[in-house]
């Protein structure tokens, strides 16, 4: 299937061509998508792009009839851009021609695309949702693919059982995200009671923390807040230790907000250069630990607390323990060096593969979770993405 914006960028390719990009972390995003084989000018792959999508054919010798829309609540978020280039691969494999949108955080924008790409006459609808924090989104996408008869797959950012199973061509594909606040808490809680002497920098006796949480109303940023703090008390309550205790005794939440629910690395530097300017070994009040709800914003603290003089990667200074969620290559990398402590894995890939899976499925007319793991399975509506803890060990 040839497409204009194919046809237009064959033409420019003799003049300037563009690899398919990864996108960076923190805020901002990347919308330059075409392979080298669908050249574009720089103004098309950062003014057009957002609204219209980047277009992609898959080069599989026996390609799958029609193409699929893909819907990224950011190209910016460093997890999702590795779900991306994992998603894109795992559909060129599998025949499957698509189109990528980033949303660029806007519900509003993703919406639109939606409306787009089903009035262009798309065969499937993969949607990374932007707004999490009610049905209201994720119910007017359904609507309008079911009223065209579209499968429709979200994953990642939870959607509700109740919206899900109202169409009986709508699966998401996520984690028990529940599990990851479970998980990085246990880890927490096994770490500070294996240093706890070394990490308790005032030595009294009680472990001082700050919490990056990375968006309210968004069900995996409760979930790892609850959990993350909870169960490293009930590691360390056992173990006869006092429970954990949030560095700043008048913020009642008991975490710190990225109040653009980008889940950013800038986010939780800003803020924990400003914890630092207040807080420290001098004035006996040092923050001495960091549990944050994603890599990104772990990453962001790190560099806060290396400018400070600590994490660094000689190892000749104080290590303040700092906690994640994804296993990016970044976070990964710092863990290696010693500069982060932990994280708990997020399975980009499996996540990937189980999507392109479940598309070919649809499209292929077989059933919905034909070659899914079955113990991934829950019910008719879900597949969970298994997670695993991550110290570099």
């Amino acid at each position: 299937m040839k497409l204009t914006r194919k046809v237009v960028a064959m033409a420019l390719a003799s003049s300037m061509v563009f690899s398919l990009a990864a996108c960076g972390g923190g805020s901002s995003s990347e919308t330059t998508a075409a392979p080298a084989s669908e050249a574009t000018t720089a103004a098309e792959a950062q003014g057009s792009e957002a609204a219209a999508g980047d277009e992609k054919k898959a080069e599989a010798p026996a390609a799958l009839d029609g193409e699929v829309s893909v819907f990224y609540y950011t190209y910016g978020d460093t997890y999702i851009s590795s779900v991306r280039s994992a998603l894109d691969a795992a559909l060129d494999s599998a025949g499957i021609a698509y189109q990528d949108y980033d949303s660029n955080n806007s519900q509003t924008t993703q919406t639109e695309q939606v409306t787009t790409a089903i009035a262009k006459g798309t065969s499937l609808l993969i949607v990374n949702l932007v707004d999490s924090g009610s049905d209201d989104a994720a119910q007017n996408i359904i609507d309008q693919a079911s009223a065209q008869n579209i499968p429709v797959i979200f994953f990642n950012r939870s959607v509700s059982e109740e919206v899900v199973s109202g169409y009986d061509k709508c699966v998401f594909v996520g984690t028990d995200y529940e599990m990851a606040g479970h998980m990085q808490g246990e880890m927490i809680g096994e770490y500070l009671m294996a240093n706890y002497d070394t990490v308790d920098l005032n030595g009294d006796g009680v472990i001082s923390y700050v919490m990056f949480k990375g968006q309210e109303g968004n069900a995996e940023a409760i979930a790892r807040t609850q959990f993350g703090v909870e169960d490293a008390d009930a590691v360390l309550t056992a173990g006869s230790k006092p429970a954990l205790s949030f560095y700043d005794s008048s913020n009642t939440n008991l975490y710190l907000v990225d109040q653009d629910g980008a889940w950013s690395a800038a986010a939780a530097n800003n803020y924990m250069q400003t914890i630092l300017s207040q807080y420290s070994e001098a004035n006996n009040n040092m923050v001495e630990l960091v549990i944050a709800n994603n890599d990104e914003m772990a990453i962001g603290a790190v560099t806060a607390l290396q400018n400070a003089g600590y994490n660094l990667e000689d190892g000749s200074a104080t290590v303040i323990p700092v906690f994640g969620v994804d296993a990016t290559d970044a976070a990964k990398e710092a863990i290696g060096k010693g500069t982060m402590t932990g994280t708990i894995k997020q399975d980009a890939e499996g996540m990937a593969n189980t999507i392109s899976k479940i598309t070919a499925n649809f499209m292929g007319g077989a059933d919905t979770f034909a070659d899914v793991e079955t113990e991934n399975v829950v019910g008719t509506w879900r597949v969970n993405i298994p997670y695993a803890t991550y110290t570099g060990e």
